[in-house]
């Protein structure tokens, strides 16, 4: 089968384009490298791609492909420091453009990475693929339009699958540092301490960037009865933590760490999930990583790697920041569009 994945050279993307090379698939990616230079550990990239922008992407592009694997996206900006336009521009329009030149590809199967962050704020309760997503900011809300724009193309042919990632953690060839896990366990290897930004009550379904990728691959061989036209919570149920078990979990697993107190900052999003539905599509499926084995997994890994203060709070590992320094700069114009090849020193 020959794979498209779009955003191959990101924190998801580079491990799902691992893990289906290495399960025999053809894999040929599409990635205009936003976050060059944001290397951790030892890199092979290796891959045929597209080195442009997911917007320039035409219908010819798609001929040879069986599938296409859609990771590609701005991320979360939960502090509003890009214009939400450009992250309806790139999240939904960018998408449905790419899904409508599938359509005229015959390409059949279209994966497409959405968000348990389309749940909003639920309560204590597990949510499921049925609950009603509340979704909270921009990015969450281009990726619901996304899920309800690609059920609409299932009579044209398409077979449409929308995978509700969990909050991701682990190793990835291409780090990041902005959610929770990782960034837990950056600042107690870094700097012997997690401080608490919350009030650590909110609930996150967490799920090890490797499940994700097993999780595409699955789907990618799956039938057509299995999972066309339907949207899947990517989380096993059994791994909804609160922040504050999250971080007591990297300090029971982290040597001389320790954490803050809670704040009384209200965190607006909290959600727990529940993952029976994948389970029972894809009962060969197996997520396989628990909490516990991320956090050691990822201390081993930034101890080894000799993770830095100065790296933990730069921009090296963060995506929004990287955006904002790369426009700063003069690399990115008003549309997020690069002007220039990425060259930064490290810090």
């Amino acid at each position: 089968m020959r794979v498209l994945v779009t955003g191959h050279r990101g924190y998801i993307g580079a491990v799902v384009a691992s893990v289906l090379k290495h399960s025999r698939y053809e894999v040929v990616g599409l990635d205009c490298d936003l976050y060059g230079h944001c290397d951790f550990g030892r890199v092979t990239d290796d891959l045929p791609s597209f080195d442009i922008d997911l917007r320039e992407i035409e219908f010819a592009d798609l001929l040879s492909f069986d599938a296409v694997v859609h990771l590609a996206a701005l991320p979360e900006d939960d502090e509003g420091q890009i214009d939400p336009h450009l992250i309806e521009d790139v999240n939904f329009h960018a998408t449905m453009r790419l899904a409508e030149c599938c359509v005229q590809a015959q390409v059949p199967r279209f994966v497409f990475a959405s968000t348990c962050a389309v749940y909003g704020r639920d309560g204590d309760d597990p949510v499921t693929e049925e609950t009603t997503p509340r979704p909270i900011t921009t990015y969450a809300k281009t990726k619901l339009a996304c899920e309800k724009a690609l059920s609409g193309l299932t009579s044209s042919g398409l077979s449409p699958v929308c995978l509700r990632n969990g909050t991701v953690y682990g190793v990835s060839p291409r780090m990041r540092l902005d959610t929770v896990v990782n960034d837990f366990v950056g600042s107690a290897v870094a700097r012997d301490r997690i401080d608490m930004r919350t009030e650590g009550r909110a609930w996150r379904p967490l799920v090890h960037v490797e499940d994700v990728a097993r999780a595409y691959a699955a789907v990618l061989t799956a039938s057509d009865e299995a999972v066309s036209g339907q949207t899947f919570n990517v989380v096993r149920s059994d791994e909804n933590y609160r922040i504050v078990d999250v971080a007591d979990a990297v300090v029971d697993n982290v040597s001389g760490c320790v954490r803050s107190k809670p704040t009384d900052v209200f965190d607006k999003r909290s959600y727990r999930v529940d993952g029976t539905k994948l389970a029972e599509a894809l009962p060969k499926l197996s997520m396989r990583w628990t909490l516990e084995q991320g956090i050691r997994q990822l201390r081993d890994a930034f101890q080894t790697n000799g993770l830095t203060p100065g790296v933990w709070r730069s921009d090296r590992f963060r995506r929004m920041l990287r955006l904002q320094s790369q426009m700063e700069r003069g690399l990115l114009d008003a549309t997020l569009r690069q002007t220039a090849p990425v060259a930064f020193s490290e810090v």
